[in-house]
């Protein structure tokens, strides 16, 4: 645990994740390939999210959670999928920022301080133009 993990622990009898996919409106999955299949898809609550963001090689994959669940939304970080989200959010903007500071290395600290300028962002309002692009 960490301060940055400590916002979001609860107190759960769960043990697994199997179990704490049980009823679960989203799935963030940042650890290794495979380890969630169309099953635990549909034991989720109903139209779940799924950011299956693991790389080269989701923890599933986007056919496959759409078999457990058809209306989940399912999001992952490879570029040849649909929905890519990771790389196409943070990497440009870690990697202009670490350009304008002439930087030679990208460090933990930078990493954290794109994340929080993203959630800054997000929590904006959404301007007229993505509107009508959207």
């Amino acid at each position: 645990m960490n301060k940055y993990k400590d916002e979001f622990a609860t107190d759960s009898p769960c043990r697994t994740l199997k179990e704490a996919l049980v009823g679960a409106d989203v799935f963030i999955g940042v650890s290794g390939p495979n380890v969630i299949d169309r099953h635990d898809v549909a034991k989720m609550a109903k139209s779940p999210m799924i950011f299956a963001m693991a790389n080269p090689t989701p923890e599933i994959l986007p056919a496959e959670a759409k078999a457990g669940c058809p209306d989940a939304i399912v999001a992952t970080g490879r570029s040849d999928y649909a929905n890519q989200v990771n790389n196409v959010l943070c990497f440009p903007f870690l990697f202009r920022g670490a350009l304008d500071t002439r930087c030679r290395e990208i460090n933990h600290q930078m990493k954290i301080a794109a994340a929080m300028a993203l959630a800054e962002l997000a929590r904006e309002p959404v301007p007229k133009e993505v509107t009508r692009a959207y």
